[in-house]
Formats: structure tokens, sequence, C-alpha cells
């Protein structure tokens, strides 16, 4: 007799092995799901808190050009960056199908600062600003740990003024009425208007507060989105200051610089270099990474370095 029917007495059937290799497949899927997306246990012993590995990403959307739907802006996606290369694997494909499922033309530029000195947000986003190319009419000011879940949220052209994508009331951390800070849109003219963002602050925080100053002193008014109805579940937020901590340190004159209004600085002041300017993939999503060097004034601001 053959061998396959000792192992399985009595009459044999193919037809119970098929439907348990059905089932067995359909939970490791599942499980996949489950464990990439947040739903389900913590896989591998990793910790709770931390960013998860995304899922495999569906093949990304190509925008159409000659597609007429797709409208005639193009957004300038500027995104600061520093060796947070777990949160841009997952930010760079999510936020390329994001934008192409609401048929927002756009290109992701990533602002990485590879010089010695303390991280300045505002700085590099004044550099993605000059570097960003005349094919673009408008920017978000975008951070690279917080995903929009919400496709109701609205990135198209900001005619009317500065679009606060992530307002206090959805922002999952910041909920005072004078923050701008996580995304914001604006055309490149008002960007131009409000003479871009200081570049005075160096380590964490301050910055979109002085800049929030620069939009109403330029007589521009913020607005913010309305009907989203999915409150501080709106966004997902990847930092956990567990184990990613902020450079929060105030140096000498900083505690009181970083409350002043920088009425002279911004975009005709930035001092900087590109290093290199690489067009690159990330999952099928496209993006272009700029190595950005930035020079610092130690006798304007001393605190741009720790020493």
């Amino acid at each position: 007799a053959p061998p396959l029917p000792r192992l399985f007495p009595g009459r044999f059937s193919a037809f119970p092995l098929f439907l348990l290799a059905l089932l067995l497949g359909f939970a490791s899927l599942l499980w996949l799901q489950l464990s990439c997306s947040g739903e389900g246990p913590v896989p591998g012993g990793q910790e709770r808190g931390a960013p998860r590995q995304p899922c495999p990403p569906p093949a990304p959307l190509q925008p159409a050009e000659d597609e007429p739907s797709w409208g005639p802006h193009r957004l300038a996606l500027l995104v600061p960056f520093r060796e947070r290369f777990e949160e841009l694997l997952a930010f760079v494909p999510y936020m390329h199908r994001f934008l192409s499922k609401k048929r927002i033309r756009h290109h992701i530029f990533i602002l990485n600062q590879v010089d010695h000195f303390r991280f300045n947000r505002a700085s590099l986003i004044n550099v993605g600003f000059l570097e960003s190319g005349n094919d673009t009419d408008y920017i978000a000011m975008h951070d690279v740990d917080l995903l929009p879940l919400n496709e109701h949220l609205d990135y198209s052209f900001p005619e009317a003024g500065p679009f606060h994508v992530a307002s206090p009331e959805l922002h999952p951390l910041y909920h005072y009425k004078t923050y701008v800070g996580g995304i914001l849109l604006l055309t490149k003219q008002h960007y131009e208007l409000c003479n871009g963002m200081s570049n005075r602050f160096w380590g964490w925080g301050r910055e979109d507060d002085e800049f929030y100053r620069r939009i109403k002193g330029a007589g521009l008014q913020v607005r913010r989105p309305s009907g989203i109805t999915t409150g501080y579940e709106t966004f997902q937020h990847l930092h956990d200051p567990a184990w990613r901590k902020r450079d929060q340190k105030r140096i000498a004159a900083q505690k009181q610089e970083q409350f002043k209004v920088d009425r002279e600085g911004g975009l005709n002041n930035v001092r900087y270099r590109i290093e290199s300017r690489t067009d690159l993939r990330v999952a099928g999503a496209p993006c272009t990474v700029l190595n950005i060097l930035l020079d610092c004034d130690t006798n304007e601001t001393p605190w741009c370095t720790f020493g």
C-alpha cells in the first residue's frame, strides 16, 4: 500500500488537508497584518511604545502628470530630518500613497542635517524651500514622526492662507491655540512674505511659536480643518520619548532669546551648503534626500553647539 494512507488510518481524503492549509494561510496573513499595524501582540519581544516595522505597502500610485483631475498645483513636502531612519522608512511610502490617493501632485524632500551643530528645524525648512525648485508652488512643513490617519484631511493648495493640518484639537500632544507645528501648509508666496522661519533656534522647540508671530505680522490668518471627528486619533505619532531623547537643553542667553521675535533673519540670511542631492525610492515611493551642512555664527547664536 502507498505510505500516505498508513499515516492517516481509515478512508483518506485530500479535502481536509486542503481546508487546513487554507485556514493556516489565512491565520498567517491575519497575524502579519495585526502585528505590523499595531493592533496585535508586539512581535519578537519588541518593547511596547517603540515604532513597529511598517507593513509592506501596496504598490504606490503614480501621479498622472497629464491627468486634469490631479489639479494644477504641486506640493513640496519638506521633512526636517536627522538620524531617524526607522521613522523615515515608514513615512515616505505612507505619505506618497496618502497624497497620491488624494490626487495631490507632490515631491518629498528629506532635509538631512549632516553637520556637527545642534538640530535646527527652521533652517532646514528654509533650505528646503530654496532648493525645492520652481515646479512646486506650495509647501508642507511636515514632521517625520506624524502620519495622517484620516483621509478627509486637506493637503490641497492653501490659497486663502496658511493651513494648519495638525491643529491643536487633533494633534495627539500639543493643544494650545497658537500652535502651528507638526504639519503646516503655505503657498510659496506666503512663506516668502513671512521671510521664512528664524534661523536662531538650535535644539528642539519654540521655532514654530516664533513663526506663528511672523504669520500674524504678515497679515495672514491661520486656517484649520473642520468636520474632522477623529479627535486625537487623527494622527499616528511615531516618536517615543522613552527611547529617543529630544535636545531640549537651553544654554546661556538661549533661555531669553527663545521667546523673542527675530525681526531680521530668515530666508534672507540662512547659511548652508548642499553636500549631496540624491533621488531615491523607499519601498517604491520617490523622494529626494538633501544632505545639508548648516553654518552657525557663534557670536550671534553661541547655543548652536554644546561646547
